[in-house]
């Protein structure tokens, strides 16, 4: 029942029980930091580590624990911490891609059901970023979820649900204060017993408060925004798991400066207006442009689509295929690398020979 609550359920029961596990126990991973994790199963919450041989035989940081993932640990009672020996397969994983040039996957959290993306009915309210979130979380298995918090900082907070609406059709979206309480209880039947949410969104949209909320304890650090911009501090700095009272789980995550997108599929419910309209273009191969017949600048032109959402359709786009292209060429680059540390490794050995 513990695990349970803690979201155990029969997909990983299954894989639990299709190899022998001896002296191994279930748990799941509630905090990272750097290389040591905090995990919490029936024998308590641990400090742990993985073991060598897992960590090495990682194809890339992704394949490593991530807060969510539930681990098949030995626990070392005369030290009170656990050794991380494999991980379960996950159900569901938000990824984005890693900061900077590089082409690499970031795991964010993983075996959630439902993720809330977060903006504040302040200076951050930003659809177009909703958009990107959605466009990221896509093929994650999660049901996403839109929050505007911070109701009670709006004049509007109606006319805001509707523009957010637009940019988000099928969305579930809820308007809360989590400060005067106002909108939570909209909130709870993502979280009853068994499952687990997660919260993403810009620092200062109000996370940490609503963590707060719902444990009804003051457990996470709260930083008021700056006033000349209402943009957020850095309260939070690591992901971390709360069991809830109501039964479920929630994932508390550091703000997020950028979204970069990692998943290259096709986008699901995001942009299906667009995609509806443009069955009804003349041609094809239409690109929205300049092309006669193109039923997606007719409804621009009618006031049925919002030019910015077909801006923001192509900058994605072009983002994920610039991935796409990157991941593609991942492989034939740790190759050179490969063959470039043999090289030297074979002049340095025929230098020593020659001595």
């Amino acid at each position: 029942m513990y695990l349970h609550a803690l979201g155990w359920n029969t997909f990983f029961q299954n894989h639990w029980n299709s190899e022998p596990r001896p002296f191994l126990q279930p748990a799941r991973v509630s905090e990272q930091h750097r290389a040591a994790f905090r995990v919490v199963s029936e024998s308590g919450e641990l400090f742990a580590e993985e073991t060598g041989h897992l960590r090495h035989t990682a194809v890339d940081p992704s394949a490593l624990p991530s807060v969510g993932d539930w681990v098949a640990i030995n626990v070392m009672h005369r030290e009170m911490k656990a050794v991380i020996h494999g991980i379960l397969p996950r159900r569901t994983k938000v990824s984005r891609k890693v900061a900077g040039r590089r082409s690499g996957e970031q795991v964010l959290v993983t075996n959630v059901d439902t993720v809330f993306i977060l903006t504040s009915l302040n200076g951050d309210f930003n659809p177009r970023r909703i958009e990107r979130y959605l466009r990221g979380i896509g093929e994650s298995g999660a049901k996403p979820v839109v929050i505007l918090s911070k109701s009670d900082l709006s004049s509007n907070p109606d006319e805001s649900a509707g523009e957010m609406a637009a940019a988000a059709p099928g969305v579930d979206i809820h308007v809360i204060s989590a400060l005067t309480a106002k909108g939570i209880e909209g909130l709870m039947r993502y979280l009853g017993p068994g499952n687990t949410a997660v919260l993403l969104g810009s620092s200062g949209v109000g996370k940490s408060t609503l963590v707060n909320r719902l444990l009804d304890a003051e457990v996470q650090t709260i930083l008021d925004v700056r006033s000349g911009d209402d943009r957020g501090r850095h309260a939070t700095t690591h992901r971390r798991l709360f069991p809830l009272p109501s039964g479920g789980v929630l994932i508390d995550t550091p703000g997020i400066r950028e979204f970069q997108l990692w998943e290259a599929n096709e986008p699901r419910g995001v942009f299906d207006e667009m995609d509806q309209l443009a069955m009804s273009c003349r041609f094809r191969d239409c690109r929205h442009d300049s092309e006669p017949g193109c039923a997606v600048k007719q409804a621009i032109d009618d006031g049925i689509l919002d030019a910015q959402r077909l801006a923001n359709a192509r900058k994605l786009n072009r983002e994920l295929d610039h991935v796409g292209r990157r991941r593609d060429l991942a492989p034939q680059r740790e190759e050179q690398q490969r063959w470039k540390r043999n090289r030297k490794a074979i002049r340095k050995e025929d230098q020593i020979f020659k001595l």
